[in-house]
């Protein structure tokens, strides 16, 4: 599993980063957008990844049920 971190900018926004995939940060008026926006991102991330045949952080397919 992959933790979504979000703190409070100076300017009141919100911002989310999965430290686990560099380059996801997303923003958002509220801490529960900044979440959601920020989970969105790191999916786009993850799926782009395995479609090129790229490396997945360890825990970042714990979403999914392998059968």
């Amino acid at each position: 599993m992959l933790s979504i971190e979000v703190e409070r900018e100076d300017d009141g926004r919100w911002i989310g980063e999965v430290a686990a995939l560099p380059g996801v940060l997303a923003y958002g008026t509220t801490e529960a957008e900044a979440r959601a926006k920020t989970a969105a991102l790191a999916f786009r991330v993850i799926a782009d990844r395995l479609e090129q045949g790229e490396p997945v952080p360890e825990g970042a397919l714990g979403i999914f049920a392998l059968a």
